[in-house]
């Protein structure tokens, strides 16, 4: 793979400070689309009816399935999505409750052998105001962390870096899932 050069901050405009710049521009499609940006229809309830490839689906279960976050967080952030369209954790059957955290115990699992991280962010915003971006349909985050990642570069800088692409990502992923 080829070294993406990284620009020095001195060569650029108005006064020069020490920090690096790590332009990523894919992020402006989720930038842009304001704080609803999936009014015309569910990503959730549309992801099921495409393609594995085209979905970013890693599993399916009989109640929910694995897709990975189309602007995530650190590669292989993954979620865990109920089929059925329902807003919050409470208004899940038992059935997806289940499936959910059986789901989530195997990502966890395949996560740790694919990529080698060093622990997880779980969890579910519930809700708008708790930061939900879909909050009309329940999914749980699951963020693989390691020790060297950069814990507030995406806090203070609003920038991630992610070292592979999400197609190939979803593919280590979905190949190392075990067969149900």
């Amino acid at each position: 793979m080829a070294e993406v050069p990284v620009e020095d901050s001195r060569d650029f405009a108005a006064i020069p400070d020490a920090f690096q710049r790590l332009w990523t521009p894919h992020r402006m499609v989720y930038i842009q689309g304001g704080p609803e940006p999936h009014v015309e229809q569910c990503p959730f309830c549309r992801a099921p009816q495409l393609s594995d490839e085209e979905g970013l689906i890693v599993a399916r279960g009989e109640h929910a399935y694995v897709l990975l976050n189309l602007f995530p967080y650190n590669s292989g952030h993954l979620l865990v999505c109920p089929y059925r369209h329902v807003a919050t954790y409470d208004l899940a059957t038992p059935e997806e409750v289940a499936e959910i955290g059986e789901l989530t115990q195997i990502a966890m699992r395949v996560l740790t052998e694919v990529s080698r991280c060093d622990g997880f962010n779980i969890g579910m915003n519930q809700g708008r105001v708790a930061g939900a971006g879909v909050a009309g349909h329940l999914h749980q985050h699951i963020v693989p962390r390691w020790m060297s990642d950069a814990n507030f570069f995406p806090i203070i800088a609003e920038t991630k870096a992610l070292p592979q692409l999400l197609g190939e990502v979803r593919a280590e992923v979905q190949a190392a899932w075990p067969a149900r």
